[in-house]
């Protein structure tokens, strides 16, 4: 086996990167990731995860991305649309394109091919069926991209071995309760991200309401 050639300190810290300048709210939970990274959006049905995904793909077409959102769970379904709707995403029609539960074997070669979008979303890892090994593959053939990942939950944690081995892979780890995400990110920020406002203010007001009685 050849073995890769070691790198000084020198070459690491003036290594040229893609950083991608996030700013306001988006810089305070997530700080300013590279594109080339891992994040694992993971909640219970209901708890906003769909929406904050899309929402984080809104903003990084923004800043001239292109986002690629695999609908493995809802497809091209009229709860899909309005949740499209919702994010304002027909302002970056441009950049943006659903697939339709795209097997991810053809999503990957989709992704190696010239002027791929920059950003996968994969929505979920347990309708993708991927095994733990099967993901590390695809991350390494889709070197430089950014992969978005969505589970579900069971309890507080990611549903299935594959997705518990993403959450410790993953740069950004976020986990969506109570229409509030709780990032935690290799690059800086991890402040609460609102989701959802009104649903946030009715579900964690009724549960402080809870214990102070």
């Amino acid at each position: 086996m050849k073995t890769n050639r070691a790198k000084s300190v020198t070459e690491i810290l003036q290594k040229k990167r893609n950083v991608l300048s996030f700013e306001d709210k988006f810089k305070d939970s997530f700080g300013q990731p590279e594109l080339a990274s891992v994040w694992l959006i993971w909640g219970s049905s209901g708890s906003g995860k769909t929406s904050l995904a899309l929402e984080i793909a809104r903003y990084l077409c923004e800043l001239g991305l292109r986002v690629g959102y695999n609908s493995l769970e809802q497809g091209d379904s009229l709860s899909m649309a309005n949740a499209i709707e919702r994010a304002r995403l027909e302002e970056q029609k441009r950049k943006f394109i659903l697939l339709d539960r795209e097997p991810i074997a053809n999503t990957i070669i989709r992704y190696k091919k010239h002027k791929s979008p920059d950003v996968l979303l994969i929505d979920s890892i347990q309708y993708s069926r991927l095994k733990y090994s099967e993901y590390i593959d695809m991350k390494s053939e889709l070197h430089g991209k950014m992969i978005i990942i969505i589970s579900q939950a069971r309890g507080e944690e990611p549903k299935g071995s594959t997705a518990d081995g993403i959450r410790f892979d993953a740069d950004i780890k976020i986990h969506c309760k109570g229409y509030k995400a709780f990032p935690m990110s290799r690059f800086g920020g991890e402040a609460e991200f609102i989701i959802y406002p009104q649903g946030a203010l009715e579900y964690w007001g009724f549960k402080e309401k809870i214990q102070n009685n």
